[in-house]
């Protein structure tokens, strides 16, 4: 039987619709079909490719098309796998194969010491969000910062010290903006109690201290509806040995949030002696980056390792903090900033980029060093540490906050002095999708956001770029007008119309011949 109800169809319509456009484009496609009569909650995997902002930045080969080939004979037809021909009669043919390209990340600009918060900033619309560990503050350009606030915290925040915030698009008002905090631990009956409640919340490095203090170290968070007000959540997320810089942000592709730790890379201990988790992996574990994932902030599981010192670093170097962000306007490009430190050999810091396509796989953008450790006697010439998030200034130039020490990370520091700046990259060039010579790549098919197409991309006086959508009448290399010179978010344009002329629902591929070029961006509109 149905009720009654005093809600009308107009407003219930409304409701539905407000509902569906309000959710994150992925949860828009719940119950699909993968095959007929079967649907699912789950991702299904495939092109054509959404795109959660308008951007796309090559930090991996995530956008770039594979190519595939085939195996033909005298008269053109297919042999491919099946064919039974001599093997000196049938013909390779390449299918969209990218020649003549790599990605090489670019070194920044550096500039400071400058007045600016040292917990972290945050770019929100046209606004700069920043805190310290006791105030919040906004700017207009990312330079000039006005404390708007002192910030309000519970004990518990008080005493374990404030770190990362994040804006969760998915959460009610009262909990918009979340926290991670520095240093959590629980007391012994804290633990037993939560490990009653969570018996697999818990992992065995988390009892360090436990011989001595009395304590399970833990990562707590908190939240507010201001970034202002901040409330202590009463349980850990998780109880695990995370002592430094942790960050989370809620993804709207997996529909949950996400954790990056502090890991330690280090092998299980034999059976055969009785253990002794307080002496047996800090001083043989290298430091790496974890990851967690949940759909409740308040539960997390422990985090399990992602990355780990790779074998073409020294052994001495690890993994200090993740520096987790995303690109300007592409909330689905994931990047880390790794501080790896020379612990043994020289206690220096260097900063390198990682980025994944999905949160999960990482992979180490070519380039070498970013930012080093700079020479004693500087700002930053004993350690140097970068601090989320990549922001876009208003001269669209692209700026991550750093904090450089005037003496090595382990120094004694009864004198130590910690100062802020940006490593900074002009006009947003990040990293290079570059061909030294002649290059060619075709891009996965997309659904476009946007009917036009901008650039961002330097080519030599001789070289250029031409841009064909695959498929669509005028709008082949041949009609496309080259791009050459320095060209900074140009249209792209095919004799003198920026129209892409796809179809309204319909995905577009694009193909892309360089000679002598470097992109590092493009951009729908």
């Amino acid at each position: 039987m149905i009720k009654q109800t005093n809600v009308t169809w107009t407003t219930l319509l409304l409701t539905i619709a407000i509902g569906y456009f309000s959710q994150p484009l992925w949860a828009q496609y719940h119950g699909r079909d993968v095959v007929e009569g079967i649907p699912t909650d789950m991702i299904i995997p495939g092109e054509p490719y959404d795109l959660a902002g308008k951007r796309i930045v090559f930090t991996n080969w995530y956008y770039v098309h594979p190519g595939d080939l085939d195996w033909i004979d005298d008269e053109g037809k297919s042999v491919y796998v099946d064919g039974d021909e001599h093997p000196d009669a049938s013909h390779f043919v390449g299918q969209e194969p990218p020649r003549g390209i790599r990605l090489r990340a670019r070194k920044p600009v550096i500039k400071g010491p400058l007045d600016m918060p040292h917990r972290m900033i945050m770019q929100d619309g046209n606004v700069y969000k920043g805190w310290t560990s006791h105030a919040y503050y906004e700017s207009s350009d990312g330079y000039k910062w006005t404390k708007k606030a002192n910030l309000e915290f519970d004990e518990i925040a008080k005493e374990d010290g404030f770190f990362q915030v994040f804006i969760d698009p998915s959460a009610p008002p009262a909990e918009r903006y979340k926290a991670l905090l520095s240093g959590g631990h629980i007391s012994a009956e804290e633990f037993e109690k939560f490990r009653e409640k969570r018996p697999d919340g818990w992992e065995p490095r988390s009892l360090l201290h436990y011989k001595e203090k009395r304590y399970a170290s833990c990562i707590r968070a908190c939240v507010s509806p201001d970034g202002i007000r901040w409330m202590t959540l009463t349980d850990p997320l998780v109880v695990e040995y995370a002592d430094t810089w942790n960050t989370a942000y809620y993804d709207q592709v997996l529909e949950k949030y996400v954790l990056y730790t502090r890991y330690w890379s280090v092998g299980p201990r034999t059976h055969r002696i009785p253990s002794d988790i307080r002496r047996s992996w800090t001083g043989v574990g290298r430091r790496a980056i974890g990851r967690s994932e949940s759909s409740d902030f308040r539960n997390f599981p422990p985090s399990e390792m992602i990355l780990e010192p790779s074998p073409d670093m020294l052994p001495s170097e690890v993994l200090y903090t993740n520096c987790y962000t995303t690109i300007p306007g592409a909330p689905d490009q994931h990047l880390m900033f790794p501080t790896v430190w020379n612990a043994s050999v020289n206690d220096t810091t260097r900063i390198v980029m990682c980025s994944s396509h999905d949160g999960v796989n990482w992979h180490w953008v070519p380039g070498g060093s970013l930012l080093e450790t700079q020479p004693h006697g500087q700002w930053d010439g004993g350690a140097v540490w970068v601090h989320p998030n990549l922001i876009e200034l208003p001269d669209r130039s692209w700026a991550i906050s750093y904090c450089g020490h005037n003496v090595p990370h382990k120094y004694p520091r009864g004198q130590r002095v910690g100062k802020m700046g940006y490593a900074i990259w002009p006009k947003g060039r990040l990293v290079a999708l570059e061909a030294p010579d002649k290059g060619q790549f075709t891009m996965i098919p997309l659904m476009a956001p946007g009917r036009t197409l901008k650039i961002n991309a330097i080519t030599k006086r001789t070289g250029g770029i031409w841009v064909e959508v695959a498929g669509v009448k005028g709008r082949s290399f041949k009609d496309c007008t080259r791009i050459f010179g320095d060209r900074h978010w140009t249209t792209i344009e095919w004799n003198g119309q920026s129209d892409l002329d796809f179809k309204e629902g319909k995905p577009i591929m694009l193909r892309f011949q360089l000679d002598q070029a470097e992109i590092f961006g493009l951009e729908f509109q």
